[in-house]
């Protein structure tokens, strides 16, 4: 049976797990320093008291910065939550009506529509025929063009 193999650590890599010859360098205060061999690179976030971080490993050559690794960490979750906060999620609100429907609750059924347009979420209409009702599908079809018209302000339809 074979090992696994080591997979790789979750997040950038860091001061002696940089493995090139040179890399871009910018420092602690955020200014490019330029290419430097990463002896050099190193000697400087250890002089700083900081790490020495990997932030664009595909560049060429790497881009690092000297950094708290923490502190970044931290921001990065910050970043990381605040984008998840901002998400929306878009509900398939749903109207029930029936062919033989009253203007006043029809009216009710108009206002709750324009509330959850204004909330960002979608709205299907559903149109419930009973019984005897099927033998006049015309009624449906006018209910149903009604609520295109009163829609059409509010929403794409």
């Amino acid at each position: 049976m074979r090992a696994a193999p080591e997979r790789e650590p979750a997040g950038p890599r860091m001061n002696e797990d940089i493995r090139v010859r040179e890399v871009r360098l910018i420092d602690e205060n955020g200014d490019n320093v330029g290419v430097v061999p990463i002896a050099d690179a190193l000697a400087r976030a250890v002089a700083a008291g900081l790490d020495l971080v990997e932030i664009s490993p595909d560049a060429s050559p790497p881009v690092t910065k000297v950094l708290d690794y923490g502190k970044y960490k931290y921001q990065e979750q910050k970043k990381a939550a605040e984008a998840r906060k901002r998400q929306k999620i878009v509900e398939i609100k749903e109207i029930k009506m029936r062919p033989s429907i009253d203007d006043h609750d029809y009216d009710v059924k108009m206002r709750s529509m324009k509330r959850f347009f204004d909330d960002g979420d979608k709205v299907k209409v559903t149109l419930r025929f009973r019984g005897r009702e099927l033998s006049h599908q015309e009624l449906g079809w006018q209910v149903l063009k009604r609520v295109k018209a009163d829609t059409e302000p509010l929403a794409k339809v």
